[in-house]
């Protein structure tokens, strides 16, 4: 029987998060569920904040299912608290003890510490309006070329720049001493380490992507203070062992190692991309999709800059080179609301529906603002092609079509710019997360960027912290590439070839004009 390396891979999203058993050996990867919970935000007055506490706790609670699924015997004997259906046999193959944890989460959100290392207040939720008045305070200070030529980061006023500038200052800013971005922060519960992994920290707009450090004299003109930034480091690096009351205190293996892995949750998902050679686009797509390319080296041009690319950076050094687009979050918000109003639908009959109805009848821009809050998105929608002289969807299912056809016009509009301002060509787009289990999405992608969709895996962030971990620890191939071999051998994959409507696309992008990104 071949041994297996047994990790847990923490993976945290903006609606939920779940924590994962991931087992590596020659030839081998196998994914388990062990813990899943909501990721609910909570309004307080007029400031909207994650609920971090409630976060670690279960944190805590999956990684002692994955303990006990990996078959460890404290674990097992007390099992998650409140959880005990979410500890399941162990996986085939006797994957053993488990040997790490890793985390990884969205990005450019934080936490202050203060001098004692305390959590100076829950950390604020990057959609909270706070950083309004931020935006053109920082623009005086650095004009937004010269933030986008030392950081490569697209301009978005949830940046953890312009967060950082909205609490100029607070006492709390006045009072804090190191700021740790959500998965760094949760690490620093775990360990007692306090550092910055470097995926992440290339979210916040105040990194340099060229020279691979903190951007000091931008964060001097900014007005920040510099006393806030850890010390960077990179994925795969140990961060260190379970804190003795963490692991005593929660029925965890006694001197468990974190890992750091790729901890913005993008830069594990494209670690997961099943990509043979390097002629690929990305899309990573859930309640958001972040489109692009893997390049060596950031674009850092003019043209870049006026078209809201970024550059953020990824495993092993390279530069995940995207534009963010709205996902999922319109059908999401669109099956909430009509379950809201007593019309449940089911997902499956309606994305059938939507197949037989006729292609790119109602289009709108994804990126456009009012999609931005939850609500009643059905009536948005509707409202938004009123607004853009498009036919009005009325029934469920052309609401569905209209979303999925306007993601796909999206997508292609990003695939064609990643490639032209790169000077790189795509052979294949690779469609990972939770849209490559919409056939209907990923055949329509294929279509409107006139390309191959390769869709799966559906756990890429996961997988990919897996990986990272595992290759840490000497259980999975050193090369990127030769990681991205035993995805491809491992994984259940589907292949959408593009049927001949092109001509039917280009009206389309003539029909409705490209809006900005806005999504994290």
């Amino acid at each position: 029987m071949t041994a297996l390396t047994t990790v847990a891979a923490v993976d945290l999203g903006a609606s939920s998060g779940r924590v994962m058993l991931g087992s590596v050996g020659p030839g081998r990867l196998e994914l388990h569920e062990a813990h899943r919970f909501p990721n609910v935000p909570v309004r307080v007055g007029s400031t909207l904040y994650w609920d971090i506490l409630r976060l670690y706790s279960d944190v805590l609670d999956g990684l002692r299912a994955a303990a006990a699924h990996a078959g460890d015997p404290a674990a097992a004997a007390r099992g998650p608290a409140g959880s005990a259906g979410d500890v399941a046999r162990p996986a085939a193959g006797g994957a053993g003890r488990l040997a790490s944890a890793g985390i990884d989460s969205w990005g450019v959100d934080f936490g202050l510490l203060d001098e004692t290392g305390a959590l100076l207040g829950n950390p604020v939720h990057y959609r909270d309006a706070r950083t309004a008045d931020a935006v053109p305070k920082v623009l005086a200070r650095v004009p937004g070329i010269e933030l986008y030529e030392t950081t490569g980061i697209q301009q978005l006023p949830l940046n953890t720049i312009y967060q950082l500038a909205a609490a100029e200052g607070t006492p709390q800013l006045a009072a804090a001493r190191t700021l740790l971005l959500i998965p760094d922060l949760l690490a620093y519960w775990l360990t007692g380490e306090p550092g910055a992994e470097v995926t992440n920290a290339s979210t916040t707009q105040l990194y340099d992507v060229r020279a691979r450090s903190w951007a000091w004299p931008l964060i001097g003109r900014a007005g920040i203070p510099a006393r806030l930034f850890p010390p960077l480091r990179q994925p795969g690096t140990v961060i260190g062992p379970l804190l003795p009351g963490v692991a005593a205190g929660h029925g965890l293996p006694d001197g468990l190692p974190v890992v750091a892995v790729g901890s913005h949750d993008t830069a594990s998902a494209v670690a997961a991309v099943p990509a043979s050679g390097t002629a690929f686009a990305y899309i990573s797509c859930g309640t958001w999709a972040l489109a692009g390319m893997e390049l060596d080296k950031p674009v850092l041009t003019e043209a870049s800059f006026r078209a809201n690319f970024t550059n953020e950076t990824g495993i092993d050094g390279r530069i995940r080179y995207l534009r963010n687009v709205t996902g999922l979050w319109l059908l999401q918000e669109s099956l909430r609301a009509w379950d809201a109003a007593g019309q449940p639908a089911d997902l499956a009959a309606l994305l059938a529906e939507a197949a037989r109805l006729p292609g790119l009848t109602s289009l709108v821009n994804p990126d456009d603002p009012a999609f931005l809050p939850p609500g009643d998105m059905p009536a948005r929608i509707a409202d938004a092609c009123r607004r853009a002289g498009e036919p009005v969807p009325t029934a469920p299912a052309e609401t569905v079509r209209c979303i999925l056809d306007s993601l796909a016009l999206a997508f292609r509009r990003v695939i064609a710019g990643v490639q032209d301002l790169s000077g790189r060509h795509a052979d294949v787009v690779h469609l990972v997360g939770g849209g490559a289990r919409n056939g209907l999405l990923c055949q329509l992608t294929a279509d409107a960027c006139g390309l191959p969709v390769i869709a799966g895996p559906v756990e890429a962030a996961a997988l990919g912290n897996v990986l990272v971990q595992a290759r840490a620890l000497g259980a999975a191939p050193r090369d990127l590439e030769d990681m991205r071999a035993l995805l491809r051998a491992t994984q259940r994959l589907r292949r959408f070839e593009p049927r001949g409507h092109g001509s039917a696309w280009q009206a389309a992008e003539r029909r409705l004009p490209a809006g900005p990104a806005r999504n994290p």
